[in-house]
């Protein structure tokens, strides 16, 4: 079975449209970052309360005070790291693009993904999800959950750093942004609901068939 079978497969119960909200790319770019570590109801609490206070742009990130981003995006957890993350990412924009949120999109993407790289606090699921999500690149993201549901189902030694698991993805699927981004969708929500991390209902699984069930 392939990994686009399995695509297909996950596919029998709909495809996620627009599986990651955002009013704009910028405030996906914050969303990936704050969504490290913590809930996705943790992140929605705390792009409201930036929306509410017309934080969602660079210079205003840049401007605001480091105390007070922190108090404001506390629903997201670790909340002091991730108000440094933002105001770093926002200098980042103001350093290489002067502040030109557009001009950064418009970058070569791999050029792009090793100057996130460089940010401090974006590790290579952040800059990927940046990079799909907010600017629509061909780079596949890789999660815990995708580490979860191949490794079960015997595609992966469960041995793999992100770069190969991403490597895999990429080698034997079409490079199509759409088609990344539904797959990342359908991977997560499968995660969700079925293959879960402790107790997994495998008898109502799509994939139930042709899993090795390496419960890792």
């Amino acid at each position: 079975m392939t990994l686009k079978d399995i695509y297909d497969l996950l596919s029998l119960g709909g495809s996620p449209d627009k599986w990651w909200p955002g009013d704009s790319a910028f405030e996906i770019c914050v969303g990936a970052i704050l969504a490290q570590a913590t809930s996705w109801s943790n992140v929605e609490k705390s792009l409201s309360e930036m929306r509410r206070r017309n934080l969602l742009n660079p210079a205003a990130i840049r401007n605001a005070g480091l105390k007070e981003l922190a108090f404001i995006v506390k629903s997201s957890l670790y909340h002091n790291q991730k108000a440094r993350k933002l105001k770093e990412f926002a200098e980042f924009i103001f350093r290489e693009y002067g502040g030109d949120f557009n001009l950064m999109s418009r970058e070569d993407f791999k050029v792009l993904r090793k100057k996130l790289l460089g940010v401090w606090g974006v590790g290579p699921e952040t800059a990927d999800s940046i990079l799909l999500y907010a600017l629509g690149k061909p780079v596949f993201v890789v999660d815990a959950y995708t580490k979860r549901i191949f490794t079960r189902l015997g595609k992966l030694s469960g041995g793999e750093d992100y770069g190969q698991v991403r490597k895999i993805f990429e080698d034997s699927l079409p490079k199509e942004v759409l088609l990344y981004q539904h797959y990342h969708g359908l991977i997560v929500e499968h995660a969700k609901k079925y293959c879960l991390k402790n107790n997994p209902r495998c008898g109502e699984c799509v994939l139930e068939k042709k899993c090795e069930k390496n419960l890792v």
